[in-house]
């Protein structure tokens, strides 16, 4: 039975609200489930502050890098039916990636390489496999920023940018560090070869459709155009240039898509590191089918063996200089996901065990296995490091536990 506190629990809306009034986010929603019942909805604000339409529980958001979990989860149910194991190469799958470089330590323009083996599937999906993202510090990442290697809605088939990818360098040799990366958009090329069909047809009848997710996809369907949220940045320079977030706009909510003129409306590239949009029951319904052991989708045990940690320590034990989703002390990297080991190191109120992750534009989930919780945030403000939401959501729930 729920045992979170009702009173305690509406601290959220006032929090929320206040997030609106300061022009900090356009409009949010929170749902918390325990033990499979429902025992917190609130939403507050616009999906689109100019037309003055409400950010409602039906409201479609783009979850971003929330879609990794879906990619992993789906490679894992292509692991357990025998169709791969997590060690192979990369190559055995994608043979572009069969020749490999690295760049050398400390190098400074994007000839300085060495020899390097294939990453594993298991280093592409733990983010320790080289790969990296534009918005990163570095030389390749760099080098992927003027590529406009993002693997966004526009930049060609899954395939096509996949390609690309195979012919730059890694940032480093496989294995020896960990850095937010677009590995998880190679994770979904593996998908679509091992299974012979497209990310989106994968993800539609074998995780959407069993759980009923109706409204989650990579396109915004146009009778959903009118729920689509717009989305908003405080930054000058562009709601994804992390390396220049010191330059503020003067417009702390500056809209850089819209519903209209969205790429998610017809995307080409098929992004299973995050190129979903949907609602946040449908996100709900998957974080529950994680939480209690996968809905025959894959096994309990699968499921636990995602949600552990696979990295040999904390992820700032591996000297990550990259952009990130989570805190790094007191966490570890499952299969798409964090996992916590000390929640005192976090220093965020947290249970050993919460499996979590968040996108670009500021949503977020966590699953707490020793208080059966599920929670879904939804808001559209990017980028996701903006504000301290995250942890501040996390301590008005854990201040609502016995």
């Amino acid at each position: 039975m729920p045992t979170l506190d009702e009173t305690r629990l509406e601290r959220i809306k006032p929090w929320m609200q206040g997030y609106v009034d300061e022009r900090k986010f356009a409009g949010s929603s929170v749902l918390v489930q325990q033990a499979g019942q429902e025992v917190f909805y609130h939403d507050t604000g616009f999906r689109d502050v100019a037309g003055g339409t409400s950010f409602a529980r039906d409201t479609v958001a783009r979850i971003y890098s929330m879609t990794k979990p879906v990619t992993s989860l789906a490679l894992m149910m292509l692991v357990e039916e025998g169709r791969i194991h997590l060690d192979a190469p990369l190559s055995a799958v994608l043979p572009e990636f069969k020749d490999m470089h690295a760049l050398v330590p400390g190098a400074t323009s994007m000839d300085q390489v060495e020899r390097a083996p294939v990453p594993t599937l298991h280093q592409t999906v733990t983010h320790t496999a080289g790969f990296s993202y534009p918005f990163n510090p570095g030389v390749l990442p760099r080098a992927m920023e003027a590529a406009k290697l993002l693997f966004g809605p526009s930049e060609g088939s899954l395939e096509e940018v996949t390609r690309r990818l195979a012919q730059m360098p890694l940032a480093f040799q496989p294995g020896t560090r960990w850095e937010y990366s677009v590995g998880i958009d190679v994770i979904g090329r593996v998908v679509e070869v091992l299974s012979g069909q497209s990310l989106d047809a994968f993800f539609q009848t074998r995780i959407f459709d069993p759980l009923g997710m109706t409204e989650t996809g990579f396109a915004v369907p146009q009778d959903a155009l009118d729920r689509f949220a717009s989305l908003y940045t405080p930054l000058a320079s562009g709601a994804m240039a992390l390396n220049n977030a010191q330059t503020k706009s003067a417009d702390t909510l500056r809209c850089v898509d819209v519903a209209e003129k969205s790429p998610f409306r017809a995307p080409r590239t098929l992004s299973g590191g995050g190129g979903l949009v949907g609602t946040i029951d449908d996100y709900m319904r998957f974080c529950e089918a994680l939480r209690t052991g996968g809905q025959s989708l894959v096994s309990p045990a699968t499921l636990r063996f995602m949600m552990a940690n696979h990295l040999p320590g904390e992820i700032a034990d591996m000297g990550p200089s990259s952009f990130a989703e989570q805190p790094m002390t007191g966490m570890g990297f499952g299969i798409g996901g964090s996992t916590v080991l000390n929640p005192a190191r976090t220093r965020t109120p947290s249970s050993v065990g919460d499996f979590s992750w968040g996108g670009m534009a500021s949503t977020f989930f966590w699953i707490d296995p020793v208080h059966d919780l599920s929670v879904v945030f939804f808001t559209q403000l990017s980028p996701s490091s903006s504000y301290p939401a995250r942890p501040e959501l996390k301590a008005l729930i854990h201040g609502a536990l016995p």
